[in-house]
């Protein structure tokens, strides 16, 4: 396996090029997300959870686009390595169709019926009424945010990913900002508390849209095509459901079971102090693991690319082998980095700002031990199904193993210990990070034989 990484340096010179634009973009919005975490965090840890209950659709919506970004650079990494340009424009127009159709009736929904949704995750009472002004605004935010999405993945499966930094750097900063000075009322403006937070959220996915649309109409590598984004035609359609609608399920069925974490310890007897320790322990995993996801959507848009220029299954499959090996080395290396940082600097410095109770407190180093050890498999994983099999167009298997083994092992077993046994929450924590394990096996499977390599441009 070893022998794969036996690669030309102009191969880890386009992967780093790939890799590190998305790696900086997901550390600039995961730290200033955690920011936002913390400076909601000084109105109380209650405020704290009410958030992160309110944000489980949003993560929803979120993943919905995500589904819908990369069942596209499926067919746009591809379409780029031919050089067809009139297709990537249909592509993104059905993109554009959905996404925003997508986030609308979501943003409605939670605009006319927040109590219903915010019911469907917590029976806390306390929660739902702290969160209720929250949802109802930062809903709409995520149709903006749906929209340029989609645009930013055009151009990072187009090996701009240069592109998608700047733009989510610009409405990060602008929503660290606002939050400072509406949940807190500096500078003469009221002080809106949790409120105050959904309003900077949304100014700065109105910014990123403007930002993002301003670029499109000047943009000459992909100058866009209103004609063929407005009616994107049939063919393109079909290979879109094709090859898209996996990898939406995808990201929805998993975007879903990942939120009944949440849902199940709302409904735990100290479900308060656990989706507190869940919520900045998850900030920081998120923090210290974004080259993870660099490496994984560098590695899709290489694998298809590769797949159409022509290259021969053999290249394609060496390929796919080599970026699994480097994420899993890096896998090693995040583990060992976010323990180290925790230990020497977060846990003494950083986690007590957050005015956490004792028993949140020692829950969420709980959670940073899991999510370390857990590290080098879920870099494994992520690279496999994110990266290597999708940008094959190999989506329905990625599907299942990516969702399979979260819906039939990791979330039964999550009920049975925190609902029904009443488990320690030493158990919780490993039983929720050590998902990846389940998933491995299959993933390694697939990843020797070459049926995942698919020319999804040609009509098979």
């Amino acid at each position: 396996m070893l022998e794969c990484l036996n690669k030309p340096r102009s191969f880890y010179r386009r992967l780093l090029y790939l890799s590190l634009p998305v790696i900086a973009q997901n550390l600039i919005t995961t730290s200033l997300g955690f920011m936002d975490t913390f400076m909601v965090g000084l109105l109380g840890s209650d405020q704290m959870s009410a958030v992160t209950v309110a944000n489980v659709p949003i993560f929803i919506i979120q993943l919905i686009v995500f589904g819908l970004q990369s069942g596209s650079s499926v067919l746009i990494s591809q379409y780029w390595g031919k050089g067809d340009r009139e297709s990537i424009n249909r592509v993104i127009g059905i993109g554009f169709y959905v996404a925003g159709g997508i986030s609308t009736l979501f943003a409605l929904a939670m605009f006319f019926f927040p109590a219903g949704v915010l019911g469907l995750i917590t029976d806390n009472a306390h929660l739902i009424a702290l969160a209720e002004p929250y949802i109802q605004i930062v809903g709409f935010s995520y149709i903006f945010n749906a929209l340029s999405s989609i645009y930013i993945g055009m151009q990072r499966s187009m090996e701009n990913p240069k592109f998608g930094m700047t733009v989510f750097a610009v409405s990060t900063v602008c929503n660290t900002l606002g939050n400072y000075l509406l949940i807190f009322g500096k500078l003469g403006l009221p002080a809106l508390g949790i409120r105050g937070a959904a309003v900077a959220t949304l100014c700065s996915r109105i910014l990123e849209f403007a930002i993002s649309f301003l670029y499109a109409l000047r943009c000459r590598t992909m100058p866009l095509q209103p004609r063929h984004i407005l009616r994107p035609g049939t063919d393109v359609l079909r290979r879109f459901v094709k090859y898209s609608t996996p990898v939406l399920l995808n990201e929805t069925l998993w975007g879903t079971g990942t939120s009944l974490f949440t849902v199940i310890m709302g409904h735990m007897a100290l479900s308060e102090e656990l989706i507190a320790a869940y919520t900045v322990a998850g900030g920081i995993d998120k923090l210290v693991t974004a080259s993870l996801f660099g490496v994984a959507a560098a590695s899709a848009v290489i694998v298809g690319k590769e797949i159409g220029t022509g290259a021969s299954r053999e290249q394609v499959l060496s390929t796919g082998r080599a970026l699994t090996v480097v994420s899993l080395c890096l896998g090693v290396l995040v583990g060992l980095t976010e323990t180290g940082l925790y230990l020497l600097v977060l846990q003494p410095c950083v986690l007590p700002l957050f005015k956490l109770s004792a028993v949140s407190a020692g829950i969420c180093t709980l959670f940073i031990y899991a999510y370390s050890s857990a590290a080098p498999l879920n870099a494994f994983v992520t690279t496999v199904v994110v990266g290597v099999l999708r940008g094959g167009g190999d989506v329905r298997c990625a599907m299942l193993i990516d969702i399979l083994p979260l819906w039939l092992g990791t979330l039964p077993l999550l009920a049975l210990c925190g609902l029904v046994l009443d488990a320690p929450p030493i158990l919780l924590c490993f039983v929720m990070a050590f998902e990846p394990l389940l998933k491995c096996p299959f993933g390694l499977w697939r990843l020797l034989r070459s049926e995942w390599i698919h020319d999804v441009t040609v009509q098979n």
